[in-house]
């Protein structure tokens, strides 16, 4: 504050007398009301100093990646060598002199910083009114900062289904920015990715009904024509002689009733092909992967496959498989 005219004890005395109230240390509010979500994370930056960025969770949130609360912690990345520390979240001190909205004292002012470091700094900023991590770079903090591998290809997953990052800016940045955690897992989502996979709950199906239980991989996004329109199926076996086709449904309830249509008339050209089907929800998928591999495998075994199912580890006695 000394460089804009405001010597510690001026500062002090504003913060006593309640005209100012310090929101993070070194980092002061001249306004009465609580903060919003944008002076908050400005609160951030400020605090981590010149060159700080918006990053993991905080900078998804301004991608768009992610839905954050208005009263989580803010992050930020700063250069490698940098001193800040995190922040706890802080508190109203004392009653701001001012007419208008004003914050409780006792209340949380700020929800607190956490701060990264990271020697690639000057390679992953994108500029803004709220600098923060490029988008690809963004996806790649969310998902090493998880708590396992396979949460983290779910999220790597969920940030490129989202259509803000593009999976060949993916593979450009895991290659020129090597993860520390979670590389193999990073790489294995990308070729799921790449083979078709285009979503969280078509992740969950690829490995915990096909890989999980021995079943055929079978081909990702396969064309088919419907009243003159190519519509693309999420997964089909015909790659491995069986005209199997499961579709994968995230969505509780069609709320355009045009998508509903158009999944009608994909049944009805399925029907009319003589092409079995099943459909699963994600909360079979997830909830009950052993189930769908069941019936999955069962439908295989009746067109014709006869490849060897193997369970998992949570499957009970399939003798009849």
């Amino acid at each position: 504050m000394t460089g804009l005219g405001y010597s510690r004890d001026r500062v002090r005395r504003h913060v006593e007398s309640g005209r100012w109230a310090i929101v993070l240390r070194g980092v002061y509010a001249i306004a009465a009301g609580p903060l919003d979500r944008e002076q908050t994370l400005r609160a951030a930056l400020l605090y981590g100093g010149p060159d700080s960025l918006l990053s993991h969770r905080s900078a998804a949130e301004e991608w768009g990646l992610r839905r954050v609360s208005s009263g989580a912690r803010a992050h930020v990345t700063v250069p490698y060598g940098r001193s800040a520390r995190c922040q706890s979240p802080t508190r109203v001190r004392s009653r701001v002199t001012a007419t208008g909205p004003v914050a409780r004292v006792g209340s949380v002012l700020h929800p607190g910083v956490v701060v990264h470091r990271s020697r690639a700094h000057a390679h992953i900023v994108h500029d803004g009114p709220l600098p923060r991590t490029g988008a690809a770079d963004t996806a790649i903090d969310l998902a090493t900062s998880e708590s396992t591998a396979r949460e983290a290809m779910t999220s790597l997953v969920s940030s490129v289904s989202s259509r803000i990052v593009r999976l060949d800016d993916i593979r450009e940045r895991l290659e020129k920015r090597r993860p520390y955690r979670y590389r193999v897992a990073l790489e294995q989502a990308v070729r799921y990715m790449s083979n078709g996979v285009q979503s969280v709950l078509e992740l969950a199906y690829a490995l915990e009904v096909e890989q999980a239980h021995g079943l055929p991989v079978g081909a990702r996004q396969s064309p088919v024509r419907v009243d003159g329109r190519t519509l693309f199926e999420d997964v089909d076996y015909s790659n491995v002689g069986v005209d199997l086709i499961v579709r994968l449904d995230g969505r509780r309830f069609h709320a355009m009733p045009g998508v509903a249509f158009r999944d009608r008339r994909r049944d009805n050209a399925a029907e009319l092909a003589g092409r079995p089907r099943l459909v699963f929800g994600y909360d079979e998928v997830v909830d009950d992967p052993c189930g769908v591999a069941r019936e999955v495998t069962t439908v295989l075994r009746r067109e014709g496959w006869v490849g060897e199912w193997s369970g998992c580890a949570r499957c009970e006695p399939l003798a009849h498989l």
